[in-house]
């Protein structure tokens, strides 16, 4: 692999106590090329501009994907990823849906790693905060004509971080677009289904909502995920949670909690829930609490949920809070503080 390190590292002029998601890149990346089919000149480089042509395919088409995973730091000062190969077979099945090469567990890791090994001292010393990893896949061909593309490029970005969300998080229920449908790709992590929820989103934080519910295209009646994150309920001492299907994104964050939750003894349901539903188990006071799920936010607690005109407030447990103990329980599994029996972190 070749490596061309920076001349002037940026880490001096970071301010790590005033990281916005996302804006703040570290040093290198990694990038990689698939011509004639094969993947080929993997390279680590400096962190800055791509070179593009006005009519490389991804401009056009959209053939764009992409995943989202963190570095955490141990109290030995150890890197550890967190179940880095999920994220790699959930990027090759957004690859199988988008006509795009798949990436070799091996290419990705070897890259990933190197790539942190350069750059660990960007990976932050501290619990609330954590490296943002950002590996990328798009049509590298040079045409204008609705067909695939025969290359692409492969790169791995990343970005220190801190919090996603700040302040209360009220959501609003989208009773008029619609994020994905069945038979489409709302199950992969395709740029374009980012770029049409973009609309949408705007307007409900222009009401002055913190994201939407996203509900199932035909009947907009069943709750399906929230933009930024997939979404649970406590109903009682119960967690329910929408069944996935191929126009949810089966979050990995999702998975480790639904499985932390069974190991803890709490009981888990995933099946569609209605929007009526929702109302109805609020109206008798049996919703305890709603979190959202995701790598970016981690574990968010839900504030209020409105449909129409109808506000559900769900006040934040302080005690006995189901989200509290599952949040806690994955971040220490995160940065290695404590066991992790189900062979979850992987050291760098």
């Amino acid at each position: 692999m070749k490596i061309t390190k920076t001349i002037q590292s940026k880490i001096e002029n970071t301010d790590f106590d005033n990281l916005s998601f996302g804006k703040c890149f570290s040093d290198h990346m990694f990038s990689i090329s698939y011509k004639n089919n094969k993947w080929q000149n993997p390279e680590i480089l400096p962190y800055g501009p791509l070179s593009l042509n006005p009519g490389t395919h991804v401009f056009h088409y959209g053939q764009a994907i992409f995943e989202g995973m963190k570095a955490y730091k141990n109290e030995q000062g150890e890197t550890l990823l967190f179940r880095p190969h999920e994220n790699i077979k959930r990027l090759n099945r957004s690859a199988d849906r988008m006509c795009m090469p798949r990436i070799d567990d091996d290419i990705f890791m070897q890259g990933l790693r190197t790539l942190l090994e350069i750059d660990k001292n960007w990976i932050p010393n501290s619990d609330s905060m954590s490296l943002y990893i950002r590996p990328f896949m798009i049509a590298d061909s040079e045409f204008i004509r609705a067909t695939p593309a025969s290359e692409f490029k492969f790169i791995i970005i990343t970005s220190p971080t801190s919090t996603y969300y700040s302040g209360k998080t009220n959501l609003k229920i989208e009773q008029k677009y619609a994020r994905s449908f069945v038979g489409g790709t709302g199950f992969a992590k395709a740029a374009g289904n980012y770029a049409a929820a973009f609309a949408p989103t705007k307007k409900a934080q222009n009401e002055g909502f913190t994201q939407i519910i996203w509900t199932d295209a035909i009947s907009h009646e069943y709750i399906e995920e929230c933009g930024t994150m997939n979404i649970m309920f406590r109903i009682d001492d119960k967690i329910i949670t929408p069944k996935l299907s191929d126009s949810i994104l089966g979050g990995i964050t999702r998975d480790s909690i639904i499985t932390i939750a069974k190991q803890k003894g709490i009981m888990v349901e995933e099946r569609r829930i209605s929007v009526s539903e929702i109302i109805e188990k609020y109206n008798n006071g049996r919703i305890k609490e709603a979190f959202g799920v995701g790598t970016a936010v981690t574990l968010n607690p839900i504030d209020s949920i409105t449909f129409k005109d109808k506000v559900i407030d769900i006040k934040v447990l302080e005690q006995d809070s189901f989200a509290t103990i599952l949040k806690k329980e994955l971040l220490d599994i995160q940065y290695g503080k404590i066991e992790d029996i189900n062979g979850w972190t992987f050291k760098v």
